[in-house]
């Protein structure tokens, strides 16, 4: 883990930081960290947008641990797994994902504005973007045009609003054409780790005659800035109904006052708790490890203290692409969620 620094971070940067001598030139890690960090750079993205760079005090702080590269990324544990959630065996066409019978992903492209280091796509997005070739694009909305029975049309990727607001509205207002489609989703960070990108154009973007859901990933209340809680706002006002998504992650969020924290800040900002996940076993992620246990236990003890509406549901992806499933109910027989 990430010792402390000996000042306050960071001094002020101006554009995406992603190399571990950009993050050292910035106050964000110490200098002889460079070399270690830069092999952990080689193998993982990395990059520390200004909005979120400008929140880190320092290197193991909430912010820090999520962000900000680690030696303990290149030890990999035999239980890790490339593709935890087994997006390859349901991939009936590139940047498609068919897991269950009403909805399926669509990834347009596999770039972000940040690197997660917990995430569980971390052996495929990059700042190469893994954008779709215009057939590849073709071809995932034509199964999406002939695949009738689904009725949710869901951007991941990496993060969908990384894409140019003309692109972003063209794909949206083809799928939203579709009769069968009745609902579209998108997932998210840019909102909270550069919110500048949610401009006027952008969104115009998301104004669609059929309901959107737009998932805002944020693990910690502090990611609510005042310029997210702007961005959040403009959002909100287009008509997208907002839900929040969390991971539950060791040293950023597992304590009851951090989670309670995180899940009022989603209310004060619009965006309703939806999803609390157990961390998925990607490669060097085991720092992050939290115990089902003491997950639902903190969960147990929000209840009562916290609105109803601040109560997300805590779900594990199971192995296998098995899909998503309440912790309580991963060792039983029940349908997924």
């Amino acid at each position: 883990m990430s010792r402390p620094l000996s000042r306050a971070l960071p001094h002020p940067v101006a554009r995406p930081m992603r190399s571990a001598e950009e993050l050292a030139a910035a106050g964000l890690v110490a200098p002889e960290r460079v070399p270690e960090l830069a092999r952990v750079a080689a193998r993982y993205a990395v990059s520390v947008t200004p909005a979120v760079a400008a929140l880190i005090a320092q290197a193991d702080d909430p912010i820090g641990l999520q962000y900000l590269p680690d030696a303990a990324e290149l030890a990999t544990r035999p239980d890790e797994l490339d593709d935890p959630t087994a997006d390859e065996p349901f991939t009936p066409v590139t940047g498609v994902v068919h897991r269950y019978p009403d909805r399926a992903l669509l990834k347009p492209l596999l770039a972000c504005p940040v690197y997660c280091r917990f995430c569980f796509r971390r052996e495929a997005v990059g700042p190469d973007g893994g954008v779709l070739t215009e057939p590849e694009l073709e071809a995932a909305l034509a199964w999406f045009a002939r695949t009738t029975g689904l009725r949710e049309a869901i951007l991941t990727g990496g993060d969908p609003l990384m894409l140019s607001p003309r692109r972003l509205a063209r794909i949206l207002g083809r799928l939203a054409a579709l009769p069968h489609i009745e609902t579209l989703r998108i997932h998210t960070r840019v909102p909270v780790a550069d919110p500048d990108r949610v401009t006027e154009a952008l969104v115009a973007a998301l104004a669609l005659d059929k309901p959107l859901y737009l998932c805002v990933h944020a693990n910690h209340a502090r990611e609510f800035s005042d310029a997210a809680g702007a961005a959040l706002r403009r959002l909100h006002a287009a008509g997208a109904v907002l839900l929040g998504q969390s991971v539950l992650l060791a040293g950023v969020n597992d304590g009851e006052a951090a989670l309670e924290g995180l899940f009022r800040a989603m209310l004060r900002h619009r965006v309703k708790p939806y999803y609390l996940h157990q961390l998925d076993p990607a490669p060097g992620t085991a720092r992050f490890r939290v115990d089902p246990a003491r997950g639902l236990a903190l969960l147990r003890a929000l209840r009562g203290r916290v609105s109803g509406l601040a109560q997300p549901a805590y779900v594990v992806e199971l192995p296998h692409g098995g899909g998503k499933r309440p912790v309580e109910w991963a060792g039983q027989p029940g349908a997924v969620v």
